[in-house]
């Protein structure tokens, strides 16, 4: 399997090559240069298959000539075996052919775990073979950052630095990150919003002279082995709904598009799926493409649903690569004028083309509340806000009720409590065994000015396991 830049410049890379890269040397973001398909009875044949099994099945062609089967499969039950529940990704009914897709039985109580307990195992793996050490620099709206630490923890070739905005994550999202001590883990609080963080982290990916030598790898949704991991639930729960002899229809909680673009890949892959639901909170820059055309720079608003307060959303390069017939050239001209300008439309029948599978909806706080409120009264399940927002979305956009709809319920609501008290449920929130003295543990964070070159110099002055790079 070799993998491309959506920006056309870059060389063509490996699966072991593309996991330490991040982003292209081009700028541009890498996807396969062909994706596997599956026939629907090889799909069939997958039913009934225990989580890891089913995601050697999606992921191998992905990573053959890198990883040997038997490696993969090692790495694949290792990661899958800290998961709390015994079917790693359940589903729950909230009414006759309306689901949920508990995806926060992970460490850290949120979809992530799913990409990043792998991500750290491949890296670990990859990095040994070859001898070599990295440092790991990231950006999270919330849950990115503890899922890569709890993933990326007992690394030994790892650097690990996590950007948050100052104040703007809930307080068990923070502790989830700043109470893991090690030598390789650095919390960094950035005084300015999410994409302050992730305009720096690109920024440092375009210029690393300030590692003096050590590869930075990105452990975002830029990252390739993130998107890869993804694709695997769609397939885990349309089976358990009659898929592949049925289409199922997803609506998922997203700002950066990386989960949501999981989903549009497994069903270029082969998995009948007929809509995707693009459910976003009031920075709706997602919505207002995909219902107006207008992929245009807002004012960053705080909201109950921190993890989607995103205003640039960096995997949507890798659809606008496919809706432009996977024409790098005229990607990197877009991406072009959208830095210079903040604005982004595409052709008309590109546009419409994108239409024919995604649906969008954005919601707001009040609407948040009313429907944890709601599905809670009628089912006696507690969304978190994303969820909730999925949940609304999903109600408002869907297109055939005898088409199972699955929402994505991307994290525990235990990590946003301030919701669920304005929701008036009523219910006491408890975390889970292996975090129940998580507000009594000490933190360790490290608050910097929203500035580029004070994170780069931090970095290098603590890498290395607390020596200088």
């Amino acid at each position: 399997m070799r993998y491309i830049s959506t920006r056309g410049q870059a060389p063509a890379l490996n699966f072991e090559d593309v996991l330490l890269a991040g982003l292209a040397t081009d700028g541009g973001l890498y996807v396969p240069e062909n994706l596997p398909r599956f026939t629907v009875e090889e799909i069939a044949s997958w039913s009934g298959l225990p989580y890891h099994e089913l995601a050697f099945k999606v992921m191998r062609p992905f990573v053959t000539g890198s990883i040997p089967d038997a490696d993969f499969k090692q790495i694949l039950e290792d990661t899958y075996g800290v998961f709390a529940h015994s079917a790693v990704a359940p589903l729950r009914q909230l009414n006759g052919n309306e689901w949920v897709l508990e995806l926060f039985h992970g460490p850290t109580l949120a979809f992530k775990d799913f990409a990043l307990q792998l991500l750290g195992r491949l890296l670990d793996y990859v990095l040994a073979k070859r001898g070599e050490r990295v440092v790991i620099i990231g950006a999270t709206s919330g849950d990115t950052g503890s899922a890569a630490i709890e993933g990326c923890r007992r690394c030994d070739n790892v650097d690990i630095f996590i950007l948050h905005p100052h104040n703007r994550v809930s307080e068990v999202q923070r502790r989830q990150m700043t109470t893991i001590f090690g030598d390789n883990i650095h919390n960094i609080a950035i005084e300015g919003n999410f994409d302050d963080c992730q305009e720096m982290v690109k920024d440092s990916f375009a210029d690393q002279s300030f590692l003096k030598g050590t590869r930075l790898v990105a452990v975002n949704s830029i990252n390739w082995a993130r998107i890869m991991a993804q694709i695997v639930y769609y397939f885990h729960a349309a089976l358990q709904l009659g898929g592949p002899a049925r289409s199922v229809a997803f609506s998922v909680p997203t700002g950066n598009f990386g989960d949501i673009f999981a989903g549009y890949l497994a069903r270029n892959m082969g998995l009948p799926i007929s809509q995707l639901v693009v459910a976003t909170n009031r920075n709706d820059i997602l919505h207002r493409f995909m219902s107006g055309n207008r992929y245009d720079k807002d004012t960053l608003h705080p909201s109950l649903s921190p993890s989607m307060d995103i205003m640039v959303s960096s995997n949507f390069e890798r659809l606008l690569f496919d809706l432009h017939g996977r024409n790098g050239a005229a990607v990197a001209e877009l991406m072009k004028t959208f830095k210079s300008s903040g604005k982004l439309s595409v052709e008309d029948e590109r546009w419409t083309e994108a239409r024919k599978l995604f649906d969008s909806l954005a919601v707001g706080d009040e609407q948040t509340c009313k429907t944890i409120a709601e599905v809670f009264t009628a089912t006696g399940e507690l969304l978190d806000p994303h969820t909730a927002i999925g949940v609304y979305a999903a109600r408002e956009c869907r297109r055939s009720l005898s088409t199972p709809m699955v929402t994505l319920a991307t994290a525990h609501p235990v990590k946003f409590p301030e919701a669920v008290e304005k929701a008036g449920v009523g219910k006491a929130l408890e975390l889970p065994a292996h975090l129940a003295d998580l507000f009594e543990r000490p933190e360790r964070c490290t608050v910097l000015a929203n500035d580029l070159k004070a994170m780069q110099t931090f970095v290098g002055e603590h890498g290395n396991r607390g020596k200088p790079l």
